[in-house]
């Protein structure tokens, strides 16, 4: 207990915290003129809308903060808590509700509403400025997939000895089976291929073709006598003025 020098008289008596507490709620109200809104006067409860400043596509986050006053504040700390908040993660509202203990230890025995206030609007800023860092990396991040996935449209596969090999056993076994259509094609066509003796079999007008073209054309078929030479003019060699003519050879066959 802390007393007043000159008297017995403790502080505690001559603190008026309910003065204290209605001159503060003037001035959050001025100070907070749509976002300050008072729920009950016994305990004195009251909320506060805090707002980040707008980020990238003006986005931004939100919490309300509801405080309730002690009977000996300011020399208690306040009663706090989050109501409502919006694009906050969970470890955001952890972070935020670290920070309001934190502040409500260090200003105790002042009045303190506005400081814990302005210390959330602070994290605020620093939470929109994370997501933006964060939306930053993961589109740079995007970008990098996508070029990486364009060099290899580009560049190809690189070639390893077991892609090699697999790429290879591949293209044998399809030349393989090229070559295997390829002979049955060619062992059929033989197949359906006709020898002469086969033909004359099928058709046996073919033997007497010739000599139907002829009776067809009658006396009307002439020759020319000059295509030919004389039998006398013709130079025939003996055979026995040939040096390689051997009878015996003749007759050996």
């Amino acid at each position: 207990m802390r007393w007043v020098c000159g008297g017995p008289w403790p502080l505690e008596a001559m603190t008026d915290y309910s003065e204290e507490q209605r001159n503060e709620l003037e001035a959050l109200e001025s100070i907070y003129p749509d976002s300050f809104t008072v729920l009950s006067e016994k305990p004195t409860t009251f909320t506060i809308t805090v707002t980040s400043e707008a980020g990238e596509n003006d986005e931004n986050v939100q919490t309300t903060l509801k405080f309730t006053y002690r009977e000996k504040y300011p020399d208690e700390t306040p009663l706090y808590e989050i109501v409502s908040q919006e694009n906050l993660e969970d470890n955001d509202v952890t972070s935020i509700i670290n920070l309001l203990e934190q502040q409500a230890e260090e200003n105790l025995g002042m009045v303190m509403i506005f400081t814990l206030v302005s210390a959330v609007q602070e994290k605020l800023n620093e939470i929109v400025d994370q997501i933006k860092t964060r939306r930053e990396e993961e589109k740079k991040q995007k970008e990098r997939e996508a070029e990486e996935e364009e060099k290899q449209r580009f560049h190809g596969t690189p070639v390893t000895i077991e892609n090699f090999l697999n790429w290879k056993a591949k293209f044998d076994a399809e030349l393989l089976e090229i070559k295997r259509k390829k002979m049955k094609e060619e062992e059929q066509a033989g197949k359906n291929k006709l020898s002469g003796k086969q033909l004359f079999e099928m058709d046996h007008n073919l033997d007497t073709s010739d000599i139907q073209f002829l009776e067809e054309a009658g006396n009307s078929v002439e020759v020319d006598e000059s295509l030919f030479q004389e039998m006398d003019d013709l130079e025939l060699e003996d055979e026995e003025d040939d040096p390689d003519y051997n009878p015996v050879n003749l007759d050996s066959d």
